[in-house]
């Protein structure tokens, strides 16, 4: 499974390059080392949550059966607050381990607020003209978001995958903002492994759902 073979690789690869800066640090408690590991295993988490729920649609409308007409929001009140962990975990592993980049700090400022730029105006145009329930995987439950025209204005007029592409820089940018070697190490590993989930569950999903269109 790509899943499993990403998580093990990209995991290894995010353990080797934050070693060096992991052991000295904490924040409320919690040590820079299980911080990491949060950061790693929400992302992993959300993305097993997304993949079970996709194919629970697709093959059987599991939600669907379980919930009728409430299925979309129970979704929803299960994706968000894994979603919004991801920043969370980051910013916490940054205040475990900040100011730790081999980078002028003026440096660090430009980096983080120059990528912040592209990562919010992506979610004010997913909000604005892609729609909260189709980003949550609308069309996995409803027919009517199969009919809806792809969207190629504001941010997705540069690429069809802007999610994945721009909105995951502002985890960088919380990373370079913080200046922590640990936070940009586990912002790195969430972005890479969100195109597992584009490859492994939403581009096939894509394929099934849309097929020739």
């Amino acid at each position: 499974m790509l899943h499993v073979a990403a998580a093990v690789i990209l995991a290894s690869v995010a353990w080797a390059l934050a070693v060096p800066a992991l052991g000295d640090g904490s924040w409320l408690g919690v040590t820079d080392t299980a911080w990491f590991w949060a950061g790693l295993g929400i992302g992993i988490v959300h993305q097993l949550y997304v993949w079970l729920t996709f194919r629970g649609q697709l093959g059987w409308g599991i939600l669907t059966r379980w919930f009728g007409e409430r299925d979309l929001t129970v979704h929803g009140l299960l994706f968000f607050p894994m979603l919004i962990a991801r920043p969370v975990v980051v910013v916490a592993a940054g205040l475990a381990d900040p100011f730790t980049l081999a980078l002028p700090r003026w440096l660090e400022l430009v980096f983080g607020v120059g990528l912040l730029v592209p990562a919010l105006y992506t979610g004010w145009s997913i909000v604005r003209y892609f729609g909260l329930k189709r980003a949550l995987g609308g069309d996995h439950f409803r027919g009517t978001f199969r009919e809806t025209p792809l969207v190629d204005e504001g941010a997705f007029r540069w690429t069809p995958n802007a999610m994945y592409t721009f909105a995951f820089l502002g985890l960088w940018s919380l990373a370079f903002l913080l200046s922590s070697h640990v936070a940009l190490v586990v912002a790195l590993f969430q972005h890479a492994f969100v195109w597992a989930h584009y490859l492994g569950t939403e581009r096939p999903d894509m394929e099934l759902i849309y097929g020739d269109n």
